[in-house]
């Protein structure tokens, strides 16, 4: 083989490896968006946006077989309030709705170290709504008492 043949062929395994570094880098930004502190479980991006611009939750610490109720308020904006939960520094490993929310629609889903419940309202409704979780292990219990006020005119 010629000396312009190893050149050719050095210069064609440099060019893979860059577009694999490359692609690798683009695959990464397509990744999990990591919140500030540190956690040990991802936390994707989507589970960071569409937040209520008002959303007022006391601190929780469920207590294992106990009925807790809990005060939420938010502005119907649109957005979802949420309220994170954690069980010796982690999620917990299920959240139950064993009462639903009459005006408002209810997730509750891990993200990153911790259980989040969102409750996000019915379009235009303002008021009161309840709505019940169960947690597990443990078998904790919220009664989450929501009041939902209406947006200011911007």
């Amino acid at each position: 083989m010629t000396e312009d043949h190893h050149a050719t062929q050095r210069t064609l395994r440099h060019r893979i490896w860059i577009a694999l570094l490359m692609a690798a880098g683009l695959l990464q930004a397509c990744g999990p968006e990591q919140s500030a502190r540190s956690s040990r479980n991802r936390v994707y991006a989507v589970d960071l946006v569409g937040a209520a611009k008002v959303c007022q939750v006391p601190k929780v610490s469920p207590v294992d077989g106990q009925t807790t109720e809990v005060p939420m308020g938010l502005g119907n904006d649109g957005g979802w309030c949420g309220m994170p939960l954690q069980r010796d520094n982690g999620p917990f490993n299920a959240g139950l709705l064993i009462a639903r929310a009459t005006h408002g629609a209810v997730l509750i889903h891990k993200v990153g170290d911790y259980t989040r419940v969102d409750y996000t309202p019915d379009r235009g409704f303002t008021g009161a709504d309840t709505f019940a979780v169960k947690l597990v292990p443990g078998h904790a219990v919220l009664r989450i008492n929501v009041t939902v006020t209406g947006t200011a005119k911007t």
